[in-house]
């Protein structure tokens, strides 16, 4: 067992755990923020398989950002599609034997890492040329553009220019999840590239990449636009009304 794979091992056992604990605390502390007005976004669905239908749409097809700017849809809406496509083919290094839908995907996601990049390009690309939205920029903003920007990057230039060990890299991803630390190949771009992968798991939690769960906790998506039907109240307020 060499001193790298334990490394790697440690790295991101301790990137796995802050990933899992930071959004367990975040989410729960979404769950627990009371929402004490009614303040959908007009127009609003006035039934719950209403709300439904309407965050399907959000989620799927980004429906507001469609509706608020084409080009930002443009980007932003490739970038979250190659995203899941990446995502699923990267399944294959913690499968055995590797699931059908998985091996489909293999084609499809390898391209879709090039049309990721390029959606991000274009959604910084955005935050350079595009006046009002540079003056609201933080360097935070930027920085997650370049990290996952570089994520993508050295992917391509494993899968295309510098070929790694995918088997061995697999062997040391299985051994990961059974706690068994197995060699892992010691090229500079998957280090590069495993390295980044830990790093976005370790901010993640602590960034604006949370409205991925966030969306689903905004009351202005998922309430239902009927106060002349129902009396809106937050879990506190019915308490007090209770205790009177």
């Amino acid at each position: 067992m060499s001193a790298l794979a334990v490394a790697f091992a440690f790295l991101f056992y301790a990137a796995t755990a802050l990933l899992v604990v930071g959004l367990f605390l975040k989410i729960r502390s979404y769950a627990r923020t009371p929402a004490p007005l009614l303040i959908p976004t007009t127009p609003a669905p006035t039934t719950t398989f209403g709300v439904v239908l309407r965050m399907t749409r959000e989620v799927v097809f980004f429906e507001s950002l469609f509706k608020a700017s084409l080009w930002t849809w443009l980007f932003g809406w490739l970038f979250h599609a190659s995203l899941l496509l990446v995502l699923l083919r990267h399944l294959r290094y913690f499968q055995e034997p590797v699931w059908a839908p998985i091996v489909f995907v293999q084609f499809f996601g390898t391209w879709a890492g090039v049309t990721m990049v390029v959606g991000l390009a274009g959604l910084w690309a955005r935050r350079f040329l595009v006046d009002r939205v540079r003056y609201i920029s933080t360097p935070s903003d930027h920085l997650h553009l370049a990290l996952l920007i570089a994520i993508g990057a050295s992917g391509l230039a494993m899968r295309f220019v510098a070929h790694t060990d995918i088997v061995a890299l697999k062997s040391f991803m299985r051994g990961l999840m059974m706690f068994d630390i197995r060699p892992l190949p010691a090229d500079p771009l998957l280090l590069l590239h495993l390295s980044l992968v830990a790093l976005l798991m370790m901010v993640f939690p602590i960034s604006k990449l949370l409205h991925a769960p966030g969306l689903f906790f905004s009351p202005t998506r998922y309430q239902v636009d009927n106060p002349r039907e129902a009396r809106h109240q937050a879990a506190w307020a019915a308490a007090l009304d209770g205790r009177k």
